[in-house]
């Protein structure tokens, strides 16, 4: 017996220069997962640098990715560091999309995308091959082909580093997108919080702007629906909605607002 595996719809979306879209949920909650996939987001990000399960903690993640599998909609893992080991772990329980955090060099970044394969760059990749959850435990037809094809490994540029670094880390192999994180840029710069700032946001566009150049994919935050459309007309391929909470808080405050303007 073989089993088949899915094309990387995320992966798929942004090879054909489209936009995904999605939720950030940080209740980490299966049930939530599977809702979002029926509502008809693009992807559902797990980020565990902030939060979340332990990245060694298969049970928690493999609920996730069933929940994910369920409603086809994609996972995009943030992984809590970039040590090529947890890109394996998480590749072989079925993850397709990740990517590690405050990278800062070139180095680094070809060490976790080099861990995501089976072949690179000519030669020999870092990925293990055993029968894990990816694999089917074995069944999966083709499977070393497949992954190297379907799996999308990202970084997040959030540090002067690997903004003074850029030039270098656009030029990895096979490197699937580069996710701008103006927060952290803002603390990295000395102006944390302050996102406006001049020297952050130039930080930002010169990220934007050359990865667009390198025809590597920008992934971003989306504050409101018209920043949103503003950067996929800029060039911005990934774009995050809000969060679980954000949209709870929206609503239940929504609620209390109601209630006191009938009760003036």
């Amino acid at each position: 017996m073989t089993a088949s595996q899915p094309a990387n719809d995320l992966a798929a979306t942004l090879d054909e220069g489209d936009v995904a879209l999605g939720i950030l949920d940080n209740t980490y909650s299966p049930t939530l997962v599977e809702f979002y996939g029926d509502l008809g987001v693009d992807f559902v990000w797990l980020d565990l640098e902030h939060g979340g399960p332990d990245p060694w903690d298969w049970r928690q993640l493999e609920d996730l990715l069933r929940a994910a599998e369920r409603t086809d909609v994609e996972l995009l893992v943030r992984l809590p560091d970039t040590d090529p080991t947890l890109v394996r772990k998480a590749l072989d329980l079925g993850a397709r999309n990740v990517f590690v955090p405050r990278v800062e060099t070139a180095d680094e970044v070809r060490d976790a995308v080099r861990s995501a394969r089976f072949r690179y760059d000519d030669g020999p990749g870092d990925r293990g091959l055993g029968s894990p959850r990816a694999r089917r435990w074995g069944l999966a037809d083709e499977y070393v082909a497949t992954e190297d094809r379907e799996t999308l490994v990202g970084v997040t540029i959030e540090t002067a580093s690997s903004v003074e670094n850029l030039d270098d880390i656009l030029a990895v192999s096979e490197l699937g997108f580069v996710f701008i994180g103006p927060l952290d840029l803002s603390v990295s710069l000395g102006h944390p919080g302050e996102v406006e700032h001049p020297t952050v946001q130039d930080a930002v566009e010169t990220v934007r702007s050359k990865a667009v150049d390198a025809g590597v994919p920008v992934a971003g935050l989306g504050f409101g629906m018209d920043d949103v459309n503003t950067k996929a007309a800029n060039g911005y391929q990934l774009l995050n909605l809000g969060s679980t909470t954000g949209a709870l808080k929206q609503t239940v405050t929504g609620w209390f607002d109601a209630d006191e303007r009938n009760d003036a």
